[in-house]
């Protein structure tokens, strides 16, 4: 072979591992004299939500539903609900399995307005203020922009979904 030992000072060889091991040795020991903590610092404990039985998209959380445990896995993914009550009352997106984590991501908030039911439409235009029954084409939240179909004339108009269970309507 081509390769050839280095000579150390005292006339000995070693080779690249040995010295590279020796030198990883020394600095550890010297670590530990200096007073360096060579452990890892005790990390907080964590807890994680997690659901008593399989929840299906479309129902609402219940803390009845949901227990805390520790977090054993140090490298878990960040985003799951650490809090039963920071869950409760959400409603589910995706399935969530009994026993595992609950990632803030499958939840979301009930709609404020459902397809189908009926809702009072609020067109406001200064001191002008119009108000007629109408009919949503989609579910949505607060804030969301919607479709409705207006009861009374037939025309779909959109609005923005407001706190009060109304639709605002958005001229055009």
């Amino acid at each position: 072979m081509m390769f050839r030992l280095k000579q150390t000072s005292a006339g000995k060889k070693t080779n690249g591992r040995a010295r590279t091991f020796a030198a990883f040795l020394a600095l550890t020991f010297a670590g530990v004299a200096v007073g360096l903590d060579a452990a890892p610092a005790v990390a907080q404990v964590r807890y994680a939500v997690v659901p008593k039985r399989t929840i299906y998209p479309g129902e609402q959380l219940d803390p009845t539903q949901l227990e805390e445990v520790e977090v054993t896995n140090p490298n878990i993914a960040p985003g799951f609900a650490e809090e039963i009550n920071a869950v409760s009352g959400l409603v589910t997106k995706k399935t969530l399995l009994a026993g595992r984590i609950i990632l803030v991501s499958a939840l979301r908030e009930p709609f404020a307005v459902a397809r189908g039911k009926t809702v009072r439409l609020v067109f406001q235009n200064g001191p002008l203020t119009i108000s007629a029954s109408g009919m949503p084409l989609e579910d949505a939240g607060v804030g969301d922009l919607i479709k409705v179909r207006n009861m009374d004339s037939g025309v779909i108009v959109s609005g923005t979904v407001m706190g009060d269970h109304t639709v605002h309507v958005v001229a055009k």
